[in-house]
């Protein structure tokens, strides 16, 4: 089920109205909203809603387990059970097809031919945030971070409709506390929730969608028949188009959350305004950098290691955060070159620190000039990250260098601007959205409606026809 789609609106119109009705009576409430949360995932593949049971089961008994265990040591092994149960699931729906096709192509290198199949496997939606959630909770369980939760919570925990296929990768101590009172109407920032579903919407339907269909996807199926100048703006359109779909997503799903009463960390700062790698990780995908520096580089040996053993840790959590978003080559190849950038940039600084330099001085022409070089770097890994494999990513960028003669009827005024649009809505402060909340917030709920409507049939209107599932579902 889609977020922008007449399903959607129908499915939470009808889970707000329960939500709201029930939300006094704490355990029916429970149980509706889990059941609603097993009907948004099952919309997609009923047969997985078993899955979904399967890892809450699980790992809520190992939590439990863990906590209840008489010793360091057995609170240990439970907590190896658990998150070997959480890795072989993931392993086994998005790995093993990948591990069998490198097995075969290597064998074939060298003379050997298996009989050897990739599988029918089919990928369950959403599979690598919940199970990263479910890791989260046990790991801070076994840290004392948190206590077991009662089953009924974790179950709504772990299902929670609005960022259950695509995040953000809400943690245990972030959602579980907010479980244990009723919401109150009174406070609810009805203003800001709706902001967000609808800035989400104009940036999925008018910004990505459009790119998407107008040159990315053109151009990635087939750099060949395309020139060198499109080639470069499909580079910087997909770019725009991911930041666009995915950051819509977190935004609606936060949206919808806010109107339940319910709070979730932000996922998205001005990814495409950092100064550096490092910056873009702290703006980027936040839920998961968190997640990947507290629960993998950090247990890895974070930077107390010297440097060598940093370097190491930076390039292995990277590695590891590419192969989280796909099982194919391409992605390790992503996360490779973030792990290699990371390490750079701590190298210099280390450098300068070394030779007793000052750090360079925070001119306004030295951050644009560090905000350009860090978004050719970012758009250069991202185009391994879109390419159907390692070899077309090749070609896109050899057509860099090539065909700046040939015609390039893709680059439309229209993608321009979109473009434009996308990189411009990065600096727009703060404090300017934030009156914009105030000054909506203000208005009457009948001028308010009208606002929403006019923006929404503008967004239909500039929007192409149907709407593309969201790239992060894939993951």
């Amino acid at each position: 089920m889609l977020f922008p789609t007449v399903q959607f609106a129908i499915f939470f119109v009808v889970v707000f109205l329960g939500h709201w009705l029930l939300n006094k009576n704490p355990r029916p409430w429970r149980w509706f909203i889990l059941a609603a949360s097993y009907f948004f995932y099952g919309f997609w593949d009923w047969r997985f809603t078993g899955l979904l049971a399967g890892s809450t089961l699980i790992n809520q008994f190992f939590a439990v387990r863990m906590h209840r265990a008489p010793s360091p040591q057995a609170r240990r092994w439970f907590l190896v059970g658990a998150v070997a149960a959480n890795l072989g699931v993931l392993g086994y729906f998005k790995y093993t097809n990948f591990l069998i096709t490198s097995v075969v192509a290597t064998l074939d290198k060298v003379g050997l031919e298996v009989g050897l199949r990739p599988l029918e496997i089919i990928l369950p939606v959403g599979i690598s945030f919940f199970t990263f959630q479910a890791m989260s909770y046990v790991i801070d369980v076994f840290r004392a971070k948190i206590p077991p939760a009662r089953w009924l919570d974790f179950a709504v925990y772990l299902s929670f409709f609005p960022q259950l296929v695509a995040g953000p990768i809400v943690r245990g101590s972030e959602f579980l506390p907010q479980l244990q009172a009723p919401r109150d109407p009174r406070r609810i920032d009805a203003s800001r929730g709706f902001y967000l579903i609808f800035i989400g919407l104009a940036k999925k339907i008018v910004i990505a969608d459009f790119l998407a269909s107008h040159i990315v996807d053109q151009v990635f199926a087939s750099p060949a028949l395309h020139s060198g100048p499109e080639a470069l703006f499909a580079i910087y359109a997909y770019a725009i188009q991911i930041y666009a779909d995915f950051s819509a997503y977190s935004d609606i799903a936060i949206g919808v959350s806010l109107l339940m009463g319910f709070h979730f960390p932000e996922n998205f700062n001005a990814p495409y305004a950092a100064t550096s790698i490092t910056d873009f990780w702290r703006r980027w995908h936040m839920t998961l950098s968190r997640w990947l520096r507290d629960y993998l580089y950090v247990p890895l040996g974070g930077s107390k290691g010297g440097r060598l053993l940093t370097y190491r840790n930076l390039m292995l959590t990277m590695l590891l955060g590419g192969l989280w978003h796909g099982a194919a080559w391409r992605f390790v190849v992503w996360g490779g070159l973030h792990g290699l950038w990371l390490a750079l940039e701590r190298l210099a600084v280390e450098g300068r620190r070394a030779r007793g330099l000052a750090p360079l001085p925070d001119t306004w022409w030295l951050r644009s000039l560090k905000r350009l070089g860090t978004f050719q770097l970012v758009c250069l890994a991202w185009v391994f990250f879109r390419a159907d494999s390692l070899g077309s990513a090749w070609a896109i960028l050899g057509r860099l260098f090539t065909g700046w003669g040939t015609a390039t009827t893709l680059i439309t005024p229209a993608v321009l601007v979109a473009i434009a649009v996308g990189l411009a809505a990065q600096y727009v402060p703060r404090n300017a959205v934030n009156h914009g909340l105030v000054g909506f917030s203000r208005l009457r709920p009948a001028l308010q409606g009208v606002v929403l409507a006019f923006g929404l049939m503008v967004i239909d209107a500039l929007g192409p026809e149907g709407v593309a599932a969201f790239i992060y579902f894939q993951f």
